[in-house]
């Protein structure tokens, strides 16, 4: 196979699997919504939120169109070799940036999650993290531990496995994104922020001009697909 069509092959099921991850977070998202409060909303409410999703639409149709015209331009820089390595290495670098496997830092949002009178459990982080990751999350840690499409986050007695490691509250959540999007996401009337103080546990966001965040260590291991 030449390095062009392996090129194009390479990114095309990139974007498959980001587009698959997307949807299946969109749809775990509906599921989950509350039809009794959403009928309960004053008229102001629900055009606040209406704003919040018409920009989650926009981000994601945005990023659609991203991967469309990579594909065009991909298809158009075959031809030449000393283009198509500068793509190809360029692109390798980004795809390691996207699986965690480069250490990051920018602007974003430091989120501290603490045990109330009830405690936080994984089921907690995990719909956090895909709370922020609707929101235009670039990058996630928690408790230091970088988090990736991969990233296993499950209850065991009285503590959190996180990529197999132990944690327990306070859970530092460090966000790098946009910060408007960020806290829109999880602050906005009824949304997570507003879940968590319901359920008696504690939750303070933080705007954070320059926040670090490592890579994730381990090797990636796919315990299904299998490459040819």
């Amino acid at each position: 196979m030449s390095k062009g069509k392996i090129i194009i092959a390479l990114t095309v099921s990139i974007i498959c699997i980001t587009l698959t991850f997307v949807m299946t977070v969109q749809l775990r998202t509906v599921s989950q919504t509350d039809i009794t409060s959403i009928e309960n909303m004053r008229e102001d409410e629900l055009k606040q939120q209406a704003k919040v999703w018409k920009t989650r639409y926009e981000q994601i149709q945005k990023k659609i169109n991203e991967d469309n015209q990579k594909i065009n331009e991909y298809k158009q820089k075959t031809q030449n070799n000393q283009e198509t390595s500068t793509l190809l290495t360029s692109e390798l670098a980004q795809m390691r940036t996207t699986l965690g496997k480069t250490d990051v830092e920018g602007e974003g949002v430091l989120i501290t999650l603490k045990d109330g009178q009830k405690q936080i459990t994984s089921e907690d982080l995990l719909e956090l993290v895909n709370e922020l990751k609707l929101a235009g999350a670039e990058a996630i840690s928690i408790n230091n531990q970088r988090i990736i499409n991969l990233t296993e986050i499950v209850d065991v007695n009285s503590y959190i496995l996180i990529n197999g490691q132990r944690t327990m509250s306070p859970f530092e959540i460090n966000v790098i994104g946009n910060q408007k999007y960020i806290i829109s996401g999880i602050s906005s009337k009824g949304g997570y922020s507003d879940s968590i103080k319901n359920d008696e546990k504690d939750i303070e966001i933080l705007e954070q001009k320059n926040i670090k965040i490592n890579k994730y260590s381990e090797e990636i291991k796919l315990k299904t697909i299998k490459l040819d």
